[in-house]
């Protein structure tokens, strides 16, 4: 205890609003289950890691105070009133296939965890030091428990305390993305005029002592701010909960007193206790804004008080991340599971399966590449990768921190529980499936990658596509942002490394055939990391057997039906049609006419074009979205009942660009007509006035349009310019930007914005109406030129447009300070490939249902269904929405 008390000033006490790590480490899953060791949780900044890194990034000799915190769960011992093995056996047979209610640890309902297993915790104070060469020793340990609580300082109980029964950042960033989904808590319209009974009640700071009064429950306890009556909680929707104590209080007292506060969710700040109003005209969680002064009038001091038990909607979230949904959906597939490094399931946080399997395609070893930027060897070490060399404080934050900790996890094995004895699995869970040292949750993963972004940051189901794209491209901007101690910024051979999109990353060429004289222009559009492909349904063909059999075999066919086996029609085998991969590919290449393109070489005039689409160049991994949804009469979402046979490996090659081929007259390049249209480039180069720009640019006109008015024109002649754009606003190139040494701003500077569509930007600002065009050409440039996100993104940060405006500005300058002075040319190789992934969508459209992984494993074909990971016997390969493909040679 000497060793401990000067370090008592250090410690903090955690408040509500606190990040509190106290449910897993910030480097690693390790979490208070994984080891005897548990984890160990920072007094001062809450931090939660394992013990070797608990002082990473400290100096030798350096000190730290923590909390460890181990958890075991153990089996429940049977009474000696339970019934014998086989009559317990049989009867827990009976209830897992013939539940009557819709609930969880109640009579009827599925059997709990807490009614299976109790959970052991303990905890010790530890003092820890840093040694040479990286390592920690443990000065002093002391046992932390209720009877030697008191031979502790005071500040380290009390930080101890606030850290243990802190609902912790897990919850917190749970309750977040909730909360984005609920309305706010609304204030009570009773809290001004609340009746107060002074009957003398004063409650007691001592929590052993509440209990409600009616039923002697000493949980889920709330306090009548009326009257000072102690009641349990109303019971959950599942049959679970308090007595109802407090409720039927309200009600015998002829509802009069409709305010109550949750003891032990009160402290110092107010605004986060759990507050509910019976009201008939309410019946809701609520804010009270005096309930400070209504609860000192019990004696409640809020000043001292810290929080002991968890609110309401902590619980809510709990119990739907507890609730056996799959035992209510069971399909009755019989697999063989597998567990190992590289077939680690991933727990579902609500509704996030769409991440869960892009990141298993991704990270569990089908793409070696990222597998070994990101992770580690089979059983390797999940500590010592370098991207984990970052403070305790900014881990859980990083997005190259929390890559690294989520792919280490999947390649090494170390969190894979034990395979079940069983040959054979079902979708219901086992009991190793559901022990925590087992669950890896990709909480704080989703967190750091997705908390700016409107839609992903919250509960709600998501398209797995758009995140995929959306995951390369931060991952691009973190690894841009990096520095060269945890980020390589040069290859083995000196060369710029590459980023990790460009594993997938290719161009496209069009090719312009020029209807009035049949002159030829090749363009190379921008970069793309995934081929989405239309389904041409004008090409389907039917086959009555294979439809019968689809019939019967497809989940999703058979979920339907189920749904309306009242319909006589139910049993009518369906006609499924079937297009070929190769009627896809042929569809995305194939001619397309453009009437009103107009050609710079005829100056400017209106001839027709026949546009062709091929590849410049063949990515290593190539992934094809199959674009099955598509809008209704009714402008909702429909999926495309519809097979697309994709064979196991495909050729490409027929489709590369080949670029102007010998005996092919092209276009006169562009320069070359600028320099024949100014007499061979003698004129001098306009500088463009900035007043004039922004008249311009206020009357609604984009950036390059205006600036290519002014610059013909002299600069600065604002009338002219606008007679100018309206003469050449329907320009093929109005919204191009202008060469360099086209243009010279007043100031020397080139603000051209290059890197988005104009077109999309005036389009935007036209039809959303409250943005002006410099605020959607940044968030174009923040969501990669998505138009839908962009609109999200501007919507999103209304509050504070400016100001988001020029945090982007800062991150692209930073970005660009980063940039390699070369990046690296694109992968390109023969066009063949095969197939090796596939992510499959179940449901109505991508924003709602579920997604699930299939990954080509050493030669086999593994199903990754959130946490359960299994051989799959018939991978849905004609019903998958991503493809996964990887290059041949």
């Amino acid at each position: 205890m000497d060793k401990i008390a000067p370090l008592a000033s250090m410690c903090r006490v955690a408040s509500p609003h606190d990040s509190v790590l106290n449910s897993e480490c910030t480097y690693t899953f390790h979490s208070p289950y994984t080891t005897s060791k548990g984890i160990l949780v920072n007094t001062a900044t809450f931090v939660g890691t394992v013990e070797e890194l608990a002082l990473s990034s400290e100096n030798d000799g350096a000190k730290g105070l923590f909390v460890r915190i181990v958890k075991e769960r153990v089996e429940k011992m049977p009474t000696s009133d339970d019934k014998d093995d086989n009559e317990a056996a049989a009867e827990e047979k009976e209830l897992s296939t013939g539940v009557t209610k819709l609930g969880v640890g109640v009579e009827g309902g599925f059997q709990s965890e807490e009614d299976k297993f109790d959970t052991v915790s303990t905890y010790s104070i530890v003092l820890l030091q840093k040694v040479k060469e990286g390592g920690v020793e443990i000065v002093a340990e002391l046992g932390y428990e209720e009877s030697t609580k008191a031979d502790f300082p005071t500040q380290v109980s009390l930080s101890a305390d606030s850290i243990i029964n802190h609902s912790g950042l897990a919850v917190q960033q749970d309750l977040k993305a909730w909360e984005l989904d609920a309305e706010p808590k609304p204030v009570s319209k009773y809290y001004d005029n609340l009746p107060f009974v002074d009957n003398g009640v004063k409650v007691s700071p001592n929590p052993s002592d509440w209990k409600c009064q009616k039923s002697g429950d000493t949980e889920n306890l709330w306090l009548n701010l009326s009257d000072g009556y102690i009641g349990g909680g109303r019971k959950n929707w599942d049959g679970s909960g308090g007595s109802n104590g407090a409720l039927d209080h309200f009600n015998e007292t002829g509802e009069k007193y409709p305010l109550v506060v949750k003891l032990g969710t009160i402290t110092v700040d107010v605004e986060s206790a759990d507050c509910y109003s019976y009201a008939k005209d309410e019946d809701g969680p609520v804010k009270i804004p005096n309930l400070a002064k209504l609860l000192e009038k019990r004696g409640i001091m809020v000043a001292g008080l810290q929080k002991t038990v968890k609110s309401t909607a902590e619980l809510e979230v709990e119990l739907n991340a507890t609730y056996a949904f799959d035992a209510i959906t069971e399909s009755g597939a019989n697999l063989t599971p597998v567990s190992g490094p590289g077939l680690q399931g991933l727990q579902n946080l609500g509704n996030s399966c769409y991440i869960n399997s892009i990141v298993q395609a991704l990270f569990s070893g089908t793409v070696p590449e990222l597998s070994s930027r990101y992770g580690t060897v089979a059983k390797g070490s999940v500590t010592d990768h370098p991207l984990l060399k970052i403070p305790p404080s900014q881990a859980h934050l990083d997005v190259l921190t929390q890559t690294a900790k989520l792919a280490n996890a999947l390649t090494s094995g170390t969190f894979a529980g034990p395979i079940p004895p069983s040959v054979t699995v079902t979708d219901a869970m086992s009991s190793s499936a559901t022990d925590p040292k087992y669950r890896l949750a990709p909480r704080m993963f989703k967190y750091a990658i997705a908390r700016n972004h409107v839609d992903f940051c919250t509960g709600q189901q998501q398209d797995a596509a758009q995140f995929l794209q959306y995951l390369l491209e931060t991952l691009d901007r973190a690894e841009l942002g990096a520095n060269s101690s945890r980020w390589g910024s040069k290859g083995s051979d000196g060369s710029a490394c590459p980023l990790s999109s460009h594993l997938f990353a290719y161009k496209t060429t069009s090719r312009l055939v020029c209807g009035a004289d049949k002159l030829i222009k090749y363009t190379e559009n921008a970069l793309e990391t995934t081929l989405s492909l239309r389904v041409p349904m004008e090409a389907a063909v039917f086959d009555e057997k294979e439809a019968s059999a689809a019939e019967l075999s497809s989940p999703e066919q058979k979920r339907q039906k189920s749904e309306t086996t009242a319909d006589a029609t139910a049993t009518t085998p369906t006609k499924i049609p079937k297009v070929s991969f190769q009627s896809c590919i042929d569809a995305w290449a194939a001619s397309s006419t453009l009437d009103d393109y107009r050609w710079p070489h005829l100056k400017n005039a209106v001839s027709p074009a026949t546009s062709q689409l091929r590849m410049s160049n063949f990515p290593r991994y190539l992934m094809i979205q199959m674009q099955r949804y598509e809008l209704g009469p009714d402008w909702t979402p429909r999926k495309l009942e519809v097979d697309i046979d994709v064979p196991l490996e495909i050729d490409l090659s027929e489709y590369n660009s080949r670029g102007p081929q010998e005996g092919e007259a092209l276009v006169p390049s562009e320069e070359l007509e600028s320099q024949t249209s100014s007499g061979g480039g003698g004129n001098a180069t306009p500088k463009i006035d900035e007043g004039a720009m922004g008249q311009l640019m206020d009357m609604g006109f984009g950036f390059n349009g205006c600036q290519r008015a002014l610059a013909k024109v002299g600069g600065s002649n604002v009338e002219a310019a606008m007679n100018w754009i309206f003469e050449h606003s329907t320009d093929p190139d109005f919204n191009d930007p202008l060469p360099d040494d086209d243009v010279a701003m007043a100031d020397g500077n080139d603000s051209s914005s290059n890197d988005v569509d104009e077109g999309v930007v005036m389009s935007l600002v036209e039809n959303l109406g409250c943005f002006t065009a410099d605020h959607v050409r940044a968030a174009l440039k923040e969501t990669g030129g998505a138009a839908d996100r962009a609109a999200d993104w501007l919507f999103s940060h209304m509050d504070n447009l400016d100001a988001a405006i020029t945090s982007l500005q800062s991150k692209d300058s930073a970005s660009f300070e980063t940039l390699p002075s070369s990046s690296p040319p694109l992968d390109d190789g023969d066009g063949k490939y095969t197939l090796i992934g596939l992510v499959s969508h179940i449901g109505k459209n991508t924003g709602s249902g579920h997604y699930v992984c299939h990954l080509k494993k050493d030669g086999k074909w593994v199903i990754f269904n959130d946490e359960k990971v299994a051989l799959s016997e018939s991978p849905p390969v004609q019903h998958a929405y991503v493809y996964l493909f990887k290059r041949s040679d």
